[in-house]
């Protein structure tokens, strides 16, 4: 029904509207009792053999809603109705942004894709800290939260930026993120080179330890899927040697070989995301894996579309994973139809527990 529905009204909409369109419905059922209750009957069934321990975090399972889909954190109840086990908020920056010029949001169909140049429009880090702090959450849920740099801040000044952000925001995070890796703010990627790195993510470790005395929140770095291999190297080593808790893999990528998609559409600048990063997301999963092992938590993302895509990325190293693109097209049966998969997968597999499973491809490989 959701796709006939796609085919039929989205697919002829403005993609930004569409999403809008949506993000209102979400919300609006889950500020209904009676509606939020059978949405979440039907879309959130939990299954134990998911439960997932990540990050010193206890969840219902291992999938979750990337960044990108609530910018402002105004429909984490919504989305966790519809059954992701972790809801990552973002990105948000140290200032109020209002993104890129319209249009900045195109559907490549064909390709299960999409590419944005939304570059980070959001309320910025102080009302997001507000909203979160008046939050009164219906469900349980983890909430990470993705912060950025404000664009109009200046690479030098980059620093002092994601820690306003940080010291602003790490109290309502059950795990923060420094997002390093969008194509659609200038210069934001040079900080991925570990010599700006490093001070960056050690100077958000120290705020966030500054701001936030009663526990250790977990802090993570989201990569581009179009680094070189010895610079994935250099990062996760880097991640390593700062005690890290983990890496997201991967953002949206530049590149644009081998899509389907015909016209003008695939020209347009920003980043893709959806079925054409599968492949190279779950290359730079392994790579990641084959390099840290379990000292750190691999989070992986890009291409995931269904039970087996999430099972791979597990297979890989991941211990959690997460979609964002495949849900416009899947729709709100999204994350329920891959819990299911993953259950039965995970019981006709040769591991126990899921936490057995995680990284098994790799250790495979590397003992042969």
């Amino acid at each position: 029904m959701y796709k006939l529905f796609f085919n039929l009204v989205f697919k002829h909409m403005d993609p930004e509207k569409a999403h809008y369109l949506a993000f209102r419905w979400i919300r609006g059922a889950a500020r209904t009792p009676v509606l939020r209750t059978f949405v979440a009957a039907a879309l959130a069934p939990r299954y134990k053999e998911l439960r997932t321990e990540a990050l010193g975090l206890r969840m219902h399972g291992p999938f979750g809603l990337a960044a990108g889909f609530d910018k402002n954190a105004v429909a984490i109840d919504g989305m966790a109705m519809l059954g992701f086990d972790h809801v990552e908020i973002g990105t948000v920056t140290g200032e109020p942004q209002p993104g890129n010029p319209k249009k900045r949001l195109f559907r490549l169909v064909a390709d299960r894709a999409l590419i944005n140049r939304m570059g980070f429009n959001n309320e910025g880090s102080l009302a997001v800290a507000a909203r979160l702090a008046s939050r009164n959450p219906v469900f349980k849920t983890t909430v990470g939260v993705n912060i950025g740099k404000t664009k109009v801040v200046p690479e030098a000044e980059a620093v002092g930026d994601y820690v306003k952000s940080t010291e602003r925001l790490a109290a309502f995070a059950d795990y923060l993120v420094v997002n390093v890796s969008s194509p659609n703010t200038p210069g934001l990627r040079n900080l991925q080179a570990t010599q700006a790195l490093r001070p960056l993510l050690t100077a958000v470790r120290e705020a966030a330890d500054r701001t936030v005395r009663s526990r250790r929140v977990p802090l993570l770095v989201k990569i581009a899927p179009d680094l070189a291999d010895e610079d994935i190297d250099a990062v996760a080593d880097l991640a390593v040697e700062l005690g890290l808790d983990g890496i997201i893999a991967t953002n949206t990528t530049i590149k644009r070989e081998g899509l389907a998609t015909e016209g003008e559409v695939v020209n347009e600048t920003g980043g893709l995301s959806g079925a054409p990063l599968k492949e190279r997301s779950l290359e730079v999963l392994r790579r990641l894996y084959a390099r840290v092992g379990d000292k750190i938590t691999l989070v992986g993302v890009g291409g995931v579309e269904n039970a087996e895509d999430a099972w791979q990325r597990i297979l890989a190293g991941a211990t959690l994973v997460q979609g964002y693109s495949a849900f416009i097209y899947e729709g709100p049966f999204y994350a329920r139809a891959v819990h299911k998969g993953l259950a039965a997968r995970l019981r006709t597999s040769p591991y126990a527990t899921l936490a057995d499973a995680i990284g098994a491809d790799v250790k495979e490989n590397t003992s042969a």
